[in-house]
């Protein structure tokens, strides 16, 4: 691989060694950064509301539903004290009955509500995230490839899945939800007021203490879950690394070394969990003592009223003091204000991490880094002639990797380019698809500069076969035509024959139906480059590029494969890069670079001429180092 290459891979890693991601909770596994945000974020909900609109009618019967529930709930209590009150105190056992009946009625019409307001809240939820995950993949695909240099591709998978699902939890737990528990907190204070303003006063005398407490936990489980993804992230980027360098561990035997790395960040992430759960454990407690508290000072207060204001016999007559169901009722309304306002620092954390995620979304759908614009030529027919005139290129700032390139190349000639590791070969192939953008000169394609051209039509008449093969885990006759419709199986068959590896995917289970799994695992890989020239074949381009495209393969399949090339550059214009300077002895011209100059230009014979020359040395080194002794011809 080239030196270009390995230093992007490095600014990559630079840029990011660990992935990111937003953890709703300390079970799950986002990973990401300490990262706090505003649980109102106005702007962000805004954006977020956005998606929501093709969903609008949902989110207001959701609401509607919210609003109703709250309503809902608060009979029950009243239909306890009026059923304690005026029946089973009175001994009224017709009407008892019909209030049983009523309560049942009151908790069928509360259980069908809660279902369909649960349901339309995950509905939404999932519209939302399935709607943002369209957004995000087609904004990603649209990036420039230095954008990808320069982010670690974890980080990129975690913000299109984990962080996507923390949006979710905006509707589904989060704002929802708490306009809902906070609705049913006002309708039960605001009952236990109306009922009884001297009785509720002395019965929520904790209640600013429960407050006190819910924000402090709310602060200090904020700050453990960011530490919990924190540790996720660390375990997420450990065992990716790992897997997919499985064999060098097993080549080495480092199984037992690496192990013990892997219980030290395992143990950092248990850590972190259990003290995100000490928070619980503490928070729940408190909770029970207070209220406990609320009942004590309830069961106190009430009885001392009843027995102060009147005579046990005589408690039917005092409809409008306090009474045993009044009591009753506000046992059961402290257990409905308890339970929501037990929940709040939860679903405000929640609200918080999905604002979390939501600001991280949105900074990658923000980024401006996106494939260049595309002009608006299709040709017909593309002949293939190539110009570079006067070319500079860089990576990162003026670190020039290629200076001042100039060379054309004529319709169906082939141009071979060597040089070192790290001489700029392959950026030339990087600049003639319009990966990336250059900084002086011009780069032509029959006579237009490439930015004249449609890109994805321009790309479509470049195929590239790479040293490095990507293969999806799909059937071969997908990975050769990339799910494109308009290429038939036929011509997937015939394009096999021509290269010469039909026989070789005839003999697999399957056939051309044969999955190769991931990165084509289960495929060698001559294999491999046998079906990535197959692909190229098949969508007839102008212009094919070889790069290094014979250097992971055996001699058998190399000779396949130089049959193929031969047949599949007929016609067509050529730019082969290659370290076998055995591959390109018959290309119409030959530029040597170093260090992204060009050294020296033309034809195999007329470069061996060239005493001292770079080929000269290139080529005696490799036949030398290859125990050949071939004179020059």
């Amino acid at each position: 691989m080239s030196k270009e290459k390995d230093n992007k891979d490095s600014a990559a890693a630079q840029a990011g060694n660990s992935t990111g991601g937003a953890s709703k909770a300390p079970p799950s596994g986002g990973g990401g950064a300490s990262v706090t945000g505003k649980a109102f974020d106005w702007k962000l909900l805004t954006r977020i509301m956005h998606y929501v609109k093709p969903y609008r009618k949902v989110f207001v019967v959701a609401a509607i539903l919210t609003v109703f529930l709250a309503g809902v709930a608060i009979l029950q209590p009243i239909l306890i004290q009026i059923t304690l009150d005026k029946y089973i105190l009175a001994n009224n056992y017709n009407g008892l009955v019909m209030m049983v009946a009523l309560m049942i009625g009151q908790l069928f019409v509360q259980t069908i509500a809660q279902y369909y307001q649960t349901y339309l809240t995950n509905y939404l939820g999932q519209s939302v995230i399935k709607d943002l995950r369209i957004d995000i993949f087609n904004h990603i695909t649209s990036l420039r490839l230095r954008y990808f240099d320069r982010t670690p591709i974890g980080m990129l998978i975690t913000r299109t899945v984990s962080d996507l699902e923390t949006i979710a939890d905006i509707f589904s737990e989060g704002l929802i939800s708490i306009l809902g528990d906070m609705l049913l907190v006002l309708a039960v204070v605001g009952y236990m007021l109306w009922q009884d303003w001297r009785l509720a006063l002395v019965t929520l005398i904790p209640m600013p203490f429960l407050f006190a407490s819910t924000y402090v936990f709310k602060e200090a489980i904020k700050s453990s879950f960011q530490e919990v993804r924190t540790q996720v992230a660390q375990l997420n980027t450990f065992l990716a690394e790992h897997i997919s360098g499985i064999s060098i561990i097993q080549y080495f035997a480092r199984e037992d070394q690496e192990m013990r790395k892997f219980v030290a960040v395992n143990k950092k992430y248990r850590d972190a969990n259990i003290r995100s759960n000490w928070y619980y454990s503490i928070f729940f407690p408190v909770v029970e003592i207070l209220f406990a508290v609320c009942i004590a000072l309830l069961v106190w207060y009430g009885c001392k009223r009843i027995l102060n204001d009147q005579q046990m016999h005589m408690l039917s007559a005092s409809p409008n003091g306090v009474t045993p169901g009044v009591i009753t009722g506000f046992i059961v309304l402290l257990n409905m204000l308890f339970r929501p306002i037990r929940q709040l620092a939860d679903k405000f954390n929640t609200l918080q991490m999905g604002m979390v995620g939501a600001d991280r979304i949105f900074k990658v759908l923000d980024t401006d880094d996106v494939a260049p614009d595309s002009g608006k030529l299709t040709p017909a027919v593309l002949k293939g002639e190539i110009e570079f005139k006067k070319v500079w290129f860089a990576y990162i700032d003026d670190n020039w990797v290629l200076k001042d390139i100039s060379f054309h190349v004529k319709p169906g000639e082939t141009l071979a380019l060597v040089g070192a590791t790290g001489a700029g070969k392959s950026s030339t192939i990087n600049i003639l698809n319009r990966f990336y953008d250059i900084g002086q000169g011009e780069v032509k394609v029959d006579g237009t500069s490439i930015e004249d051209y449609d890109l994805k039509y321009l790309r479509a008449k470049i195929a590239t076969v790479i040293q490095d093969v990507f293969l999806f885990s799909d059937t071969i006759a997908n990975n050769i035509s990339l799910n494109n419709p308009t290429i038939s199986r036929e011509q997937i068959v015939k394009a096999a024959k021509d290269v010469g590896a039909h026989d070789f995917i005839e003999r697999l289970p399957g056939g051309y139906d044969y999955n190769v799994m991931e990165r084509g695992s289960t495929l060698s890989a001559g294999q491999a480059q046998l079906i990535s020239f197959i692909r190229a074949l098949v969508y007839n381009p102008a212009i094919l590029v070889l790069d290094e495209a014979t250097s992971s393969v055996d001699t058998e399949t190399e000779i396949l494969i130089q049959n193929a090339i031969n047949k599949l550059m007929q016609g067509r214009t050529a730019i082969v890069i290659a370290h076998r300077l055995s591959t390109i002895q018959n290309a119409d011209k030959i530029i040597v670079l170093d260090h992204g100059e060009i050294k020296e230009m033309g034809t195999h014979q007329e470069l061996l001429k060239i005493e001292g020359g770079y080929y000269r040395k290139l080529y005696d080194l490799q036949f030398n180092s290859a125990g050949i002794a071939k004179p020059l011809e």
